[in-house]
């Protein structure tokens, strides 16, 4: 070896600082020839220590033999270039000392900071340092051989340096695969692939000996040149210039759209030079083009499906739909269709120049105001409902409204069927859950637009007329999706308006029970929050049965909140996957849209209190007394009567509860203060009629559970007594006690004149209680058998997955029936309570198979 002075003269561009980078270090052993090449690396790598300022591999020869070079490059100040090379070589320096020591976890920790080193240089434009292509080809040696060496070792490395091999040698593969080109030229020839990247290198940093066509010599001249020219010139990446004026508007959207989807593409670029080719658009063709090309790139900036688009993004796009809607709404003769006969994109087209002057454009304004419908929705996701932010992004809703309005006309002018029916029912999903004030609001903005659809308050005569027009569209529609929701938009508005009976009707002749399973998740979600809301209007209508019934299959599954997509409910033993997490959230509601399920368990409860409370007076039987028809409340119940110490009630639950036990001993007065005194009943449309109508019923049914109670200790009882305690009118009293008395629930009699209800009992005989021991045996065997005959016919036609209301229909009226006839055995004569047995038993047969063909 010569001098240090000599080395680089020597060997011009072979070996630079990064140049014994992981040669042979990867070897532990302490033979002869790997101290020799050792020591020759050590010697060849000194002299390229002395190079000063950048490392030495971006040097050229010149730079490595002038010493005054390097006395220059010791003062000025690092471009960022420089930079970025000079954290390359101390990244691969440390890779270098821990390739010694064999240390893989620290190998790969600085490998991944030097493939992001070299990403970022990529994405500035620069060149791949030849340094990295060396270093991947040279590593890739010492790979191969530190897994040699680790399978023929006996005494193994530790799992975590383990690992961190294995996780490199994926790595590396990984990196060659992408540089695959670069890593055959520097095989082929590492010389020459050193001196072509130098050259460029060379080429690119030396100073422009000329000033370039494009660049304007002073401010007078760039403003001359403004007037002379009505585009402008501008400098992209790597030089090259744009030029925006109407001739060029075809080419630079041909570039767009070859760019969208590509890897670090730069979409706020595009957006801008999409903004300034609108500026400079003089035809209306030019125009549609650049909007329909703008709009996907605005809807395009985010990439990820969970993130939302900014507010200020969403609405320059919903402006620019606006724009682009009443483009060709005002000029039928330009029509943006999602099928059309090919054309040439790069050619000027007019109606004029088409065969039945209609200039059709390939497009969809439906995807565009979907899109918006659906990023204001995932806005609204992702913001916290209870802050201003909320609401001031809610107020983009009439905004929205206007514009689908807008799409709605476009496409009634045009006759689409397909997208309009599409638009109708973003329309309609945005009104029929809201009340009528909110609706009115929507509509006053959208009727104000310049594009009006043909559909409108005004020309209706009311909301519930406008909804029922919009739904009669989409049932006339081929859609069987859309008349789906169509149909369960339209019960949900019935419902909200408290017209109880069209919305059952509706419900009950749409089949929609039977095949709602194999629908949509979404179409699930808007059926359960149509029976929900069908099953309050009963409450609010004073129909307990009713509310009971109808809320009674979505409570039973305890998975309320999911079922109405208000929140993931996490089973015990169940567990989701990040990707089930992450639709569920994605189908969650917005939070405006939720139905209050603290106010719907209100409504279920208090509905069970008033036809449970009855019933469990009513039958003495340990057995019959299990058979509950609503299972959630007589778990909560059967939870409050075990505790042994019970407080003042907090939660609504301990209102509701207390008020049960308070009815089952006859006080009426203090059930109906505990219920009237739930605060959630706030929340409820016409809270104080909903509370009147409660204390009413309460009052009914204390009657009528304290005569199931107390009749077996009285033989007459004054119908003036139970007014006088029940707070109610003697004909009230009267016609309950008549009911119950026809409905056989009471064996006696009433006796008018004396205003006295007459109790008749008898003891039963040996022979009868024998009966009625093998009638109740009879009726479970016949219970069990249609269970059985339910479970090979696959549910049968009359009880599905759907019927579980039919089905607790069924059981309830089988469970009267029995008590009935027990209580007429009970209290009535020997004759009697044979005979009522014997009805009875038959009439819960019958009933059974009326309830299965009812469904059916």
């Amino acid at each position: 070896m010569s001098s240090d002075e000599e080395a680089p003269a020597a060997k011009p561009a072979a070996k630079p600082a990064m140049s014994r980078f992981l040669k042979g270090a990867a070897s532990d052993s302490s033979s002869s020839s790997d101290s020799d090449s050792d020591s020759d690396e050590d010697d060849d790598s000194d002299a390229p220590k002395k190079g000063k300022g950048m490392n030495a591999f971006t040097k050229s020869d010149s730079e490595d033999s002038d010493q005054e070079s390097d006395d220059e490059h010791k003062g000025k100040i690092l471009s960022a270039a420089e930079k970025r090379l000079l954290e390359m070589e101390a990244t691969g320096k440390t890779m270098e000392n821990a390739l010694k020591i064999n240390d893989w976890v620290a190998i790969s920790n600085e490998f991944d900071k030097l493939v992001r080193l070299v990403q970022r240089q990529s994405n500035v434009a620069e060149p791949i340092p030849s340094f990295y292509i060396r270093t991947l080809v040279e590593l890739e040696g010492n790979l191969n051989k530190a897994l040699a060496k680790e399978k023929e070792a006996k005494k193994k490395m530790n799992a975590t340096n383990a690992r961190a091999l294995t996780a490199m040698k994926q790595k590396v593969r990984k990196a060659i695969k992408e540089q695959e080109d670069a890593v055959k030229r520097y095989q082929a020839d590492p010389e020459a692939f050193e001196a072509e990247y130098q050259a460029h290198i060379a080429r690119d940093t030396a100073p422009p000996t000329a000033p370039r066509p494009a660049r304007v010599a002073n401010k007078a001249a760039a403003a001359a040149d403004e007037e002379e020219d009505d585009g402008f010139t501008e400098v992209g990446k790597g030089g090259k210039g744009m030029q925006f004026s109407p001739e060029t508007i075809f080419k630079n959207l041909q570039a767009i759209q070859e760019a969208r989807g590509k890897k670090n593409t730069d979409r706020a670029e595009q957006i801008r030079i999409l903004e300034k080719l609108l500026e400079v658009a003089v035809t209306t063709y030019q125009r549609i083009r650049i909007l329909l090309v703008l709009i996907s790139a605005r809807l395009d900036y985010n990439s990820s499906v969970s993130n939302y688009m900014p507010t200020e993004l969403w609405a320059a796009a919903q402006k620019e739909v606006d724009q682009l809607i009443s483009i060709v709404a005002s000029q039928p003769a330009y029509s943006v269709q999602e099928i059309t006969e090919d054309y040439d994109d790069m050619a000027e087209r007019t109606p004029e120049t088409e065969k039945d002057g209609i200039v059709r454009i390939r497009g969809s304004v439906i995807s565009f105001v979907d899109r918006l419908d659906d990023e204001f929705t995932k806005g609204l996701q992702n913001i916290d409902p209870h802050g201003t932010e909320y609401v001031e992004r809610l107020k983009d809703e009439k905004v929205l409204y206007s514009t689908i309005c807008r799409a709605e006309a476009f496409y009634e002018a045009s006759k689409q069927d397909d997208p309009l029916g599409r638009v109708i029912m973003r329309r309609l999903e945005h009104i029929y859950s809201k009340p009528d004030p909110v609706v009115s609001a929507l509509e006053a903005a959208a009727e104000s637009s310049d594009v009006k659809p043909k559909i409108t308050v005004s020309s209706a005569g009311s909301i519930s007329a406008l909804i029922h027009a919009l739904c009669v569209h989409l049932y006339k529609s081929g859609n069987s999706l859309l008349r789906t929701r169509a149909m369960l938009s339209h019960i949900y508005h019935y419902a909200l308006h408290n017209d109880f009976y069209t919305a059952r009707d509706m419900l009950l002749m749409s089949h929609l029970q039977e095949s709602i399973h194999s629908a949509d998740i979404a179409t699930q979600i808007l059926y359960n929050r149509t029976v929900v809301q069908l099953g309050l209007c009963a409450f609010r209508s004073g129909l307990i049965k009713e509310a009971q019934s109808t809320l009674q299959d979505i409570f039973t599954t305890q998975r309320v909140k999911e079922l109405l997509a208000q929140g993931v409910h996490q089973q015990r033993y169940q567990t989701l996957t990040p990707e089930q997490e992450k639709a569920e959230k994605q189908r969650q509601l917005p939070f405006h849209m939720h139905i209050n399920t603290e106010l719907l368990e209100a409504a279920f409860l208090v509905s069970s209190m008033l036809i449970e409370i009855p019933l469990l007076a009513s039958i003495d039987s340990d057995e019959l007394k299990r058979k509950a028809i609503s299972k959630p409340f007589r778990r909560l119940l059967d939870f409050a009567d075990r505790q042994v110490f019970t407080g003042p009630p907090e939660s609504t639950r301990d209102h509701i509860m207390q008020a049960s036990k308070a009815l089952q001993d006859g006080d009426w007065e203090k059930c109906r203060d505990l219920i009237q005194s739930i605060k959630i009943w706030a929340l409820m449309p016409g809270a104080p009629a909903v509370m009147e109508m409660l204390a009413q019923r309460i009052q009914e049914q204390g009657l009528r559970t304290y005569l199931f109670t107390y009749a077996p200790h009285y033989s007459t009882l004054s119908l003036s007594l139970l007014a006088k305690t029940f707070s109610l009118p003697l004909r009230t009293v009267t016609s309950t006690v008549s009911k119950m008395i026809w409905n056989e629930e009471l064996s006696a009699s009433l006796d008018q004149s004396g205003g006295v209800v007459v109790f008749h009992r008898i003891e039963l005989s040996r022979t009868q209680q024998l009966a009625q021991t093998l009638s109740d045996k009879l009726g479970n065997m016949v219970d069990q058998n249609e269970k059985t005959l339910d479970t090979k016919l696959g549910g049968g036609a009359g009880w599905g997955d759907r019927g579980d209301g039919a089905k607790g229909e069924k059981r309830g009226e089988q469970a009267q029936g029995e008590r009935r006839g027990r209580g007429e055995r009970t209290r009535g004569g020997a004759r009697g309570g044979a005979r009522g047995g014997r009805g009875r038993f038959a009439q819960g047969l019958g009933n059974q198979m009326g309830g299965g063909q009812r469904n059916a």
